[in-house]
């Protein structure tokens, strides 16, 4: 089985919010120095589905996603993991694109890789909270889709997958090939072993740029974007307080409920 696990690179959740600086100039987070960036946790469960099948199945996994050269670390994770192969797309403004330009640069390096049997996603990004990139990615590929799953099991030529919905657990049979959006009731996805990351470290993981992949730049750029974001902004935490006074306390109420009407409250 030939399996295309699909990652992104993420700010640590865990920062503190006293880390999170906004450019306000360009709507951008700015990366604090000296942390990390790291692989996105539902992104690093889609390695451990495509890693369980392979496990049951044999096959081969490569690991693709976009970024600049730091995406190279997260990359390597998934090698470190068990994954086989790595490829990074590399494209003016990464930061920049949105959901639709995402699965479309994807769907393109997918292309250029091959024969796939499946290709795997996290549920959603832990950043932006969007979910949308493997839905989107599925379109473009032209191939099923099942989102949220919980369980992904491969057998003669299909897939089975189990899924949360609002009222309960649902099970899907797929034709191959297709694409699945795991979430994080699959569990926890392995740690890598010394010997994997040594293992991990010597391999070569080709960059691809627009050219390679046979991209116009006008279709990622600002007149291809779908959604467009008008401003980032860390929401303000400032609480004043006015205590009201009165003679009585019916005074004291009567003027409460005075300021209470002049702000519109009620």
């Amino acid at each position: 089985m030939e399996i295309i696990a699909c990652i992104k690179q993420i700010l640590d959740p865990d920062l503190p919010p006293a880390k999170f600086i906004i450019d306000p100039q360009k709507n951008r987070v700015i990366p604090p120095e000296g942390i990390p960036s790291v692989i996105n946790p539902y992104d690093a469960l889609a390695v451990e589905a495509a890693l369980r099948l392979k496990e049951k199945k044999g096959g081969r996994i490569t690991i693709l996603t976009l970024g600049i050269k730091t995406a190279e670390d997260i990359v390597r994770k998934g090698l470190a993991m068990g994954a086989d192969e790595g490829r990074i797309i590399s494209a003016p403004d990464i930061e920049g694109l949105d959901s639709f330009a995402t699965a479309y640069l994807l769907s393109q390096a997918i292309r250029k890789i091959g024969k796939f049997d499946l290709v795997l996603c996290g549920r959603q990004a832990a950043d932006w909270d969007n979910g949308a990139v493997g839905s989107i990615l599925a379109e473009f590929l032209g191939i099923p889709v099942v989102t949220r799953a919980r369980d992904v099991a491969a057998l003669d030529g299909k897939v089975v997958v189990e899924r949360l919905s609002p009222k309960g657990l649902e099970t899907f049979e797929v034709d191959l090939p297709a694409l699945i959006t795991v979430s994080n009731e699959l569990g926890k996805a392995r740690i890598p072993s010394g010997w994997g990351i040594i293992t991990a470290a010597k391999k070569e993981i080709p960059v691809w740029n627009l050219k390679d992949l046979g991209i116009d730049p006008s279709q990622t750029g600002e007149m291809a974007e779908r959604n467009r974001l008008l401003k980032l902004f860390a929401p303000s935490l400032e609480r004043k307080c006015e205590i009201v006074k009165g003679e009585t306390p019916a005074e004291a109420a009567e003027k409460l409920a005075e300021k209470i009407l002049e702000r519109k409250v009620l």
